[in-house]
């Protein structure tokens, strides 16, 4: 049982332990479960194929929270348009979106970045108090910027 992987994984929970980063702590609890319990051949293949589209759509689900609650309605976006902060944000939302669908397509081709990811935001969240935003947008960003040296470095 304590392979490789394992150990990897418990390195991950003691560093999310450290940065107090429950998400972390929560995936490789369940994680590790799956595998004790040996169901991890079976769950994750499925878990890796689907899980992105799971979370992205949780996280769709709690910002609409404040429209099916009725405490954003039409007239509080009226509102919010007339500020340009909200053009701001707007622009920042449309921007962030378009950059992790480029950052889900990297994922798809790379898996293996998705390491690499994970590690820079458990350093981010551990040594700079960062907060864990997940891959999806940190793949997004790494993805331009590799198509930027690419364009500069052929």
């Amino acid at each position: 049982m304590l392979n490789q992987s394992t150990i990897f994984l418990l390195i991950l929970f003691l560093l999310g332990y450290i940065g107090k980063n429950q998400s972390i702590m929560i995936a490789v609890y369940v994680l590790i479960g799956l595998q004790l319990f040996k169901m991890d051949d079976k769950l994750f293949p499925y878990i890796q194929d689907k899980g992105i589209g799971w979370g992205v759509t949780i996280i769709t689900v709690a910002v609409l929270v404040p429209i099916a609650t009725g405490e954003i309605g039409f007239s509080e976006l009226a509102q919010s348009v007339k500020s340009y902060y909200a053009w701001i944000a707007i622009g920042a939302g449309i921007f962030v979106a378009v950059i992790a669908k480029n950052g889900l397509t990297l994922l798809a081709d790379d898996p293996h970045l998705t390491t690499a990811l994970v590690m820079g935001t458990i350093l981010a969240v551990v040594f700079f108090n960062g907060v864990a935003v997940g891959p999806l947008i940190g793949a997004g960003i790494a993805y331009m910027i590799m198509r930027a040296v690419d364009f500069f470095l052929p």
